[in-house]
């Protein structure tokens, strides 16, 4: 008590959202939070949302609490993947908040307003990233999305093949989410304005056209350190190669010094060596996605499980 296990029905889709289109079937509250299984939230969460809901404006319909791990030094990946989140979760996520850009939601520690969650008719079935499609829906109408200063503790993949299965759902995910809301471009640009268009293009989009294309690119510029063919120096030629140069390298070190200082920020000094290995870490990435997008043409609505221990302990945090 006072909980009620509620079982979803085994047939398809069998994806998380529609479990939790049943569970919002099921809620009687004012407000409503999901969190996954393996989840550990701060202890004060529930009574922090209940009372930034108070003061938040009425638009405000969703709260997201940043995400991080109580398991982040397992190994390399689990480093690497927390200084991901932590660029994430903390700076990207409240940098688009203050732009008033569209935000793609976690997929954990969402808290919303019931009422207006049923008015949008919950979450997408067969959208496989659901939470990301539910921020741009969210947008679209009207309402705005804010972060809680709260964390939710999760327990990182740690092996690599789970890992990548994990990512290629999510990248498989983001491509969903950009094509469904691609089909009504017009009411898109309608809805969210010139500018927050180019939001959804750039964060929606490019996150996964850029993660699919680093493969081609790499072999570009391996072949043109090693060989430099004639057909490829055609290609790129000195007023193209220099600003192709700086763009490389001011990229390159402002994702790293995001990560670093997300790091910084979470007090994880020992982590922040670790973001000089972020661009090892986009391979893994690549192939995610890849993966993702292939399984999208065969498979589009298949939920690849992440599995968990379980048996973690909560480690000490700042």
């Amino acid at each position: 008590p006072p909980f009620e296990v509620l079982v979803v029905p085994a047939c398809q889709p069998r994806t998380k959202p529609k479990a939790c289109n049943f569970g919002l079937c099921r809620a009687t509250g004012e407000l409503l939070v999901v969190f996954d299984a393996e989840d550990r939230p701060e202890r004060d969460q529930l009574k922090k949302a209940a009372a930034a809901f108070a003061r938040a404006p009425a638009e405000c319909i969703c709260l997201q609490a940043p995400l991080n791990f109580y398991n982040r030094d397992r190994n390399l990946l689990t480093r690497l993947f927390t200084t991901e989140y932590s660029a994430w979760f903390d700076y990207c996520l409240p940098g688009l908040s203050s732009l008033d850009a569209p935000i793609p939601l976690g997929g954990t520690s969402n808290h919303f307003r019931a009422a207006v969650l049923r008015d949008l008719r919950g979450w997408d079935p067969y959208n496989v990233t659901e939470d990301c499609d539910l921020g741009i829906r969210l947008y679209i109408g009207g309402y705005r999305v804010r972060l809680l200063q709260t964390t939710t503790w999760e327990e990182a993949t740690f092996r690599l093949l789970p890992w990548i299965r994990q990512r290629s759902r999510w990248v498989k995910g983001y491509i969903q989410t950009y094509l469904v809301h691609l089909r009504q471009h017009g009411t898109l640009r309608r809805s969210m304005g010139f500018q927050r268009t180019l939001h959804f293009h750039f964060l929606f989009g490019a996150s996964f056209f850029c993660l699919l294309m680093n493969p081609f690119y790499w072999i570009l510029s391996a072949l043109w350190i090693a060989a430099r063919p004639l057909w490829l120096a055609q290609l790129f030629p000195p007023l193209i190669v220099l600003p192709a140069l700086i763009a490389f390298l001011a990229g390159n070190a402002a994702f790293v010094l995001s990560a670093m200082l997300g790091c910084l920020q979470r007090r994880y000094y020992h982590l922040i060596p670790y973001c000089l290995l972020i661009p090892f870490y986009w391979v893994l990435m690549s192939i995610g996605a890849w993966k993702g997008a292939l399984q999208l043409a065969t498979r589009p609505f298949y939920w690849e499980k992440t599995p968990h221990q379980g048996t973690a302990v909560l480690e000490k945090t700042p």
